[in-house]
């Protein structure tokens, strides 16, 4: 039981959903005593088991199935199967399972900027596991885009808003105003509670803004966290479309390597308690 905890502990900090199933109850002829529990993420099998067989099979598709569905389908869920009549086994007897979800938080991108770069690059965010969202100061850009999945912001002062919005979140600013990049830079660096900036621009407005940052107080080691030119460095084009997919595979590479990073620090730490 207290493995099974830790386990899903390591899962939760590494950002990974996941179900936990447990056998609650039996009847009659079945492949394994009460208390049985397994893991389950998207992948697959994470640890432990259910009985094996055509049970466990159908207690996991069941899992990556749940782990599929939104929000308003539940968090738990009791399933009772008869084993010759719902799982196709020769056995009489049934089995009683409880589902339990555990979402992680989502990858949340902010994208400053609904002009066509941030058109496209909300367009094409929206399956890879992100919360986009969608902020700009004019609200007739915004409603060009009309991706059911995408949550439009329209601010006056999108500078304003980054206050209110959640912690470890990406940010990609592509505004069409320069004072205004500058101004979100600024308040962004000021929390200091961002997963990821990107800049859209050349090595000489990095230089420029990172100046005016420097007079403002900020610390370089901060500033030179800023991504500009934001993308993949050997992808050189002026096109929206291929300026949007230069971004997300550099979003995709710093959110694996982050998940990597992670990773391997419990795995370190397993080491260092087990000695």
């Amino acid at each position: 039981m207290e493995n099974y905890f830790g386990q899903m502990q390591a899962l939760l900090e590494e950002g990974t959903s996941f179900v936990c199933v447990t056998l609650v109850d039996i009847k009659g002829s079945t492949p394994r005593a009460q208390g049985g529990r397994m893991l389950v993420t998207v992948s697959g099998l994470y640890s432990g088991t259910v009985g094996g067989g055509l049970v466990e099979a159908k207690a996991l598709e069941f899992s990556q199935e749940f782990l599929q569905q939104n929000e308003l389908s539940g968090q738990t869920k009791f399933v009772q199967w008869n084993l010759n009549r719902d799982i196709g086994m020769s056995c009489g007897g049934s089995v009683k399972l409880y589902f339990e979800r555990f979402n992680t938080n989502p990858w949340e991108i902010m994208i400053f900027g609904a002009g066509h770069v941030g058109q496209e690059l909300s367009s094409k965010s929206v399956d890879l596991d992100f919360n986009v969202h969608l902020i700009d100061s004019r609200n007739e850009y915004l409603k060009i885009q009309n991706e059911k999945e995408i949550i439009p912001i329209f601010t006056t002062f999108p500078w304003m808003l980054i206050k209110n919005l959640p912690k470890k979140s990406y940010y990609i600013v592509l505004t069409h105003n320069h004072d205004y990049d500058f101004k979100i830079i600024n308040e962004i660096l000021n929390l200091n509670t961002f997963q990821f900036i990107g800049l859209i621009g050349s090595k000489t407005k990095r230089k420029r803004f990172s100046n005016r940052l420097v007079k403002l107080g900020h610390n370089q080691h901060l500033i030179n966290k800023i991504e500009c030119p934001i993308g993949l460095n050997n992808i050189i084009s002026k096109k929206p479309g291929e300026i949007a997919i230069s971004i997300i595979a550099r979003l995709l590479e710093y959110r694996t390597n982050i998940s990597s990073i992670q990773i391997d620090d419990k795995q370190s730490l397993k080491i260092i308690n087990e000695q």
